[in-house]
């Protein structure tokens, strides 16, 4: 399974205002940027936070692109991911809509009636097991979508699922929208939120490519963390 994590940042590093709220901090170039990435995936990932916070739809916007996956016999969408351990995405989400697949990836602590709800003809509930925190084991999540044909994923934060990602040596590839503000806030979400790593733990990254993009800049890194050879 190939993993990418793609992000926007402010230059301080936030994903978003201490209250959460999106914040426009890419523009139309970094946008289609992230269309095509989203096109060549096989699947695109966010956590539940992100899903209540901003409603996304996770699709494919250019028609061109749409055209192309079908052509070379793909679903004319990238399936949809949420890592929600309770199940607690709405059933009315933009992302449990019918224009994609969409893999809830939960726990068993899940509430059955809330799998019930979500639960539709293109909407399916994985159960997967829970790591110590009682939050879903993504090996155990990626091994279950591998298992229903997705050999690569996108993932688009947020901050939790990120570090979750990187924290269990799963992540491959690593691009970074910077754009040209300054969020601040202790309690604004970061990159990478969770415990935080500690020297000597830090994931080593290998800059691949510097460009600038809008008023901001992307970076582009392959992993070179130990971890992912462990």
């Amino acid at each position: 399974m190939h993993v990418v994590v793609n992000a926007a940042t402010s230059v301080d590093g936030k994903l978003s205002s201490r209250e959460r709220r999106q914040v426009a901090i890419s523009g139309r170039e970094d946008f289609d940027r992230v269309d095509a990435v989203r096109a060549d995936s096989g699947a695109v990932m966010v956590g539940v936070g992100t899903v209540l916070a901003d409603d996304p739809s996770l699709t494919v916007k250019a028609e061109d692109r749409v055209a192309a996956r079908e052509a070379d016999g793909d679903a004319a969408q990238p399936a949809r991911v949420v890592v929600d351990s309770r199940a607690r995405t709405p059933p009315d989400a933009a992302v449990v809509d019918d224009r994609a697949e969409t893999y809830v990836l939960a726990t068993d602590a899940a509430p059955g009636d809330r799998c019930a709800r979500l639960t539709t003809d293109t909407t399916e509930v994985v159960v997967v097991d829970a790591d110590e925190d009682g939050r879903v084991d993504l090996p155990g999540g990626l091994a279950a979508l591998e298992s229903r044909g997705v050999d690569s994923v996108m993932a688009e934060g947020g901050g939790e699922l990120v570090f979750s990602l990187f924290d269990a040596g799963l992540v491959d590839e690593l691009t970074v929208y910077v754009g040209s503000l300054v969020v601040g806030g202790r309690d604004a979400p970061t990159l990478a939120d969770g415990d935080g790593f500690t020297d000597p733990e830090f994931v080593d990254l290998a800059l691949r490519d510097v460009s600038r993009v809008d008023d901001g800049v992307l970076l582009a890194y392959d992993v070179a963390d130990a971890r992912k050879d462990a």
